[in-house]
């Protein structure tokens, strides 16, 4: 069964950290890109940071900078994102994003999402 399942969310303090893990099965993880994004209430889905298949690369939004880190271990098959210095905005459900790119289509693997609340 393909799939990727997301974990470490919580709740945690302002300033705070965390660690987000995407572990995926069923499929070739090291062939693929990967992503975080989140959710806001009453927001659009957005990308909050990329790495690709073979780690050589990493991007992050603008607001998440010098803040997150995105990361892999191709040989766990799991992706993380490390979270310092949490801030209330950075409240929202985070989706782990995987994706390979064909001739012809794109694949691509969504999580079921982990709430991160950031709140005193």
């Amino acid at each position: 069964q393909v799939q990727l399942v997301e974990s470490g969310g919580g709740l945690v303090q302002p300033g705070g950290s965390l660690r987000l893990s995407c572990a995926g099965s069923g499929f070739v993880f090291s062939s693929y890109d990967m992503s975080w994004y989140r959710q806001a209430p009453g927001k659009e889905r957005e990308l909050v940071a990329a790495i690709t298949k073979t780690g050589g690369s990493t991007n992050y939004a603008d607001s998440v900078k010098g803040r997150f880190t995105i990361s892999r271990d191709s040989a766990k098959n799991t992706g993380y994102l490390q979270m310092n210095s949490l801030k209330p905005e950075d409240t929202a459900v985070y989706y782990c994003n995987a994706r390979q790119r064909r001739i012809d289509h794109t694949i691509t693997l969504w999580g079921q999402g982990t709430q991160v609340t950031v709140s005193s």
